[in-house]
């Protein structure tokens, strides 16, 4: 039978290098692994990166690419764009378990072992050496880099204590006391901001990478130690915090280019799947496409704003965590009035603003108008933009006789205008928006098959987009927006001015 084929309660059998020979074992390197198994993968039709939505025609061929030529790999790529995700899901391509030598530190394979320990325990049992087994998830190590990373944390160091207990030389190897990439052999090894690791770690990494080889206090050990890396790096740390220093950057055989969802149909598919969304609130909250797209058009603005630092870019985290927080906002209403169902509003939108703040890096102009004013910026002007594609431009439409909005603005201009309060029960908000002549005309007009709920949110949608597109003035209060007609508020007495 293939060693491959062999079951895998049989195979935890084995307990020693005997058996393993018997069984017909052959060593295999981390990116033979990797290689092989993704051959079987894309004959068979599986998927290996599931559930990473908007690069399966970009990104993931270059990785699987990269993977088929046994590359160490490079993301790069702003941040929230699913670098470490990528990277977390390379270990569904390692073998399920391998062999290793009972108590290495390096994971020594028991027919190459690397370190002394492991040359050791096979010249003195032979056939006897006590073999472990090791599962594809423990086969995974991950660095942040941080610049207090030291060549200790990474590589290793000479541990006096360790000298002292087994009453050895310094000069004896096993004085050393290893770091992470060595303990790391055998392993999917990933260093996340890599600019950010000091240049003389980097060449460090460099010497591994080329040369095999690992200098530690004096110490020049030939270690060619068995491991995939996978860096990740985000363009702006080259000039901001660091660099990757040119050897090291050479030697990383494939550097892979990430990007943002390239459609707000991404976005949501991306939004739906990372949000945490508790059982009780999917329950008592009903979202409505025109909610889930408008959540991501936010995103979509973000990353075009003058008052945004493009080059940090703006985190998928941004659409997660709004959108939690706008499912959260229409809860506490409910809560509130003691209702056991509700649905989105536009209002609730004012509910993501810690979202927006939060996850976006403002360039000078934008320090200067402030985190939340921006942030309000940013969904009036995804409001504007989704107002098109459901309704009539309101700048052309003026200048036609039949004017699809005059109706309501007519009822605007005769009247005092509308609260809308953010807390209202779902009656009291029904009835303020049924109450507004012309208002529900526009919607049945062209949506008469949507349902009450949808209705009631393109309702107010309608109030915020001419708002936007200043055919009605808004301001905000304290519990809610006052909507009225822009003439009045032109008009009004000093202090009595709106918020546009």
């Amino acid at each position: 039978m293939n060693y491959r084929e062999i079951p895998t309660d049989q195979l935890l059998k084995i307990k020693t290098l005997g058996e393993l020979k018997a069984a017909g074992y052959q060593p295999k390197t981390i990116k033979q692994e990797l290689r092989q198994n993704l051959i079987i993968a894309l004959r068979e039709g599986r998927g290996v990166f599931d559930g990473i939505h908007g690069y399966e025609e970009t990104v993931i061929p270059e990785l699987q690419r990269a993977i088929l030529s046994s590359h160490d790999i490079n993301l790069l790529g702003l941040r929230g764009q699913a670098k470490t995700r990528l990277a977390r899901m390379m270990i569904n391509l390692l073998d399920e378990y391998i062999p290793y030598i009972s108590g290495s530190e390096l994971n020594d394979d028991p027919l190459r072992p690397l370190s002394r320990y492991g040359r050791d325990m096979v010249e003195e049992k032979g056939d006897d050496t006590p073999i472990a087994w090791m599962y594809r998830s423990e086969r995974y190590a991950e660095k942040l880099a941080t610049p207090d990373v030291s060549v200790a944390d990474l590589i290793g160091d000479v541990d006096p204590i360790k000298a002292a207990n087994l009453k050895l030389s310094y000069a004896d190897e096993r004085v050393i006391h290893f770091g992470l990439i060595p303990r790391s052999n055998r392993c999917l090894f990933v260093i996340n901001e890599l600019p950010d690791l000091q240049a003389r770690i980097q060449v460090a990494l460099f010497n591994i990478l080329e040369e095999g080889d690992i200098q530690i206090r004096g110490f020049k050990l030939r270690l060619p130690l068995d491991i995939q890396f996978v860096f990740t790096a985000n363009p702006e740390d080259y000039t901001n915090r660091g660099s990757i220093v040119t050897p090291l950057k050479d030697r990383i055989a494939s550097q892979i280019i990430t990007h943002y969802p390239e459609s707000i149909e991404i976005g949501k598919k991306i939004t739906q799947q990372e949000a945490d969304v508790k059982p009780e609130q999917a329950e008592m909250v009903e979202v409505n496409e025109i909610a889930r797209d408008l959540i991501e058009q936010i995103a979509f603005e973000a990353r075009e704003s003058e008052y945004v630092d493009e080059k940090s870019g703006v985190s998928a985290r941004l659409t997660i965590s709004a959108y939690e927080n706008l499912l959260s906002a229409a809860e506490r209403r409910a809560l509130i009035n003691g209702e056991t169902h509700t649905h989105v509003r536009v209002s609730d939108f004012w509910g993501v603003l810690p979202a927006i703040t939060g996850k976006v890096e403002l360039v000078y102009e934008g320090e200067q108008e402030g985190a939340g004013i921006v942030a309000q910026n940013l969904i009036g002007k995804s409001i504007r933009t989704m107002f098109l594609k459901f309704f009539p431009d309101p700048e052309k439409e003026k200048k036609k006789e039949q004017n699809v909005y005059k109706e309501l603005l007519d009822w605007f201009e005769e009247g005092e205008g509308v609260d809308l309060l953010n807390d209202a029960s779902n009656k009291v908000y029904s009835d303020t928006l049924k109450g507004i002549r012309g208002l529900s005309g526009i919607i049945k007009k062209k949506y008469s098959k949507a349902t009450e709920a949808e209705q009631l949110f393109m309702m107010e949608f309608v109030l915020h987009g001419l708002a936007e597109y200043s055919m009605l003035s808004k301001k905000m209060l304290v519990s809610g927006v006052h909507f009225k007609d822009l003439f009045s508020s032109m008009f009004s007495l000093p202090g009595e001015e709106d918020d546009e």
